[in-house]
């Protein structure tokens, strides 16, 4: 089990600093953000908690099954930032209204390396620090179920690329609770686990591919 307290918040946030993010031009996709929010849990408290034993985790939604795009993909709370926000307003304000999790600016503990999508999206994933135990009222016409799952459960998860025939980049199939995790989620969780808590600055995720039911 991974504690939550001070020293994995300034232990992430070295890693994090250490790492030189990778930014994407738009060249005519939209700007998307995307928040990855640490939190507390309790194995007894959190009945979605997967990993079992608590401690360090963040938080994972399933789209709603009614929604015209990505309908049921597992995702992290975020989505296209509006004209006149960045990114971070972007997580913030998405997170609050799918999530009802209200987070300020100090909440950030850092940056990932922004990824290119199929469907015309380049996200920028902020990594925050969600506190100990927040208060989830997920808003059900966006969010069909929202876990939480320990950060050692994604340390112990082994990642593994396959082909397609679709895609000269290989597939990642990330493992977390039973279920089979793709980019752009995965790729974004996977750099996560990477840079962030296992230290490994410098390794990118942006030539990672997604499966076909992705794309659009």
């Amino acid at each position: 089990m991974i504690r939550f307290d001070d020293s994995l918040r300034a232990a992430i946030a070295a890693n994090l600093g250490a790492h030189e993010r990778r930014p994407q031009p738009l060249d005519g996709r939209r700007h998307a953000a995307v928040a990855a929010v640490l939190v507390d849990s309790d194995p007894e408290r959190d009945r979605d908690m997967v990993g079992g034993a608590g401690g360090a985790a963040f938080l994972l939604c399933r789209r709603a099954m009614r929604m015209s795009r990505h309908a049921g993909q597992w995702a992290l709370p975020g989505g296209r930032i509006d004209s006149g926000e960045g990114p971070l307003e972007a997580a913030l304000r998405e997170l609050d209204e799918e999530l009802g999790v209200r987070l300020s600016p100090d909440s950030v503990v850092g940056w990932l390396d922004d990824y290119p999508t199929r469907s015309g999206f380049v996200i920028t994933p902020v990594v925050l620090w969600g506190g100990a135990d927040p208060v989830l009222r997920p808003a059900r016409d966006e969010v069909f179920a929202v876990y939480t799952v320990g950060l050692q459960e994604l340390v112990d998860s082994e990642p593994r690329f396959i082909s397609i025939p679709e895609s000269d980049r290989p597939v990642l199939q990330l493992p977390l609770g039973g279920q089979l995790l793709h980019a752009p989620t995965g790729a974004v969780l996977l750099q996560l686990r990477q840079v962030g808590l296992l230290g490994r600055t410098g390794e990118r995720v942006d030539e990672i591919g997604e499966p076909v039911f992705a794309w659009s």
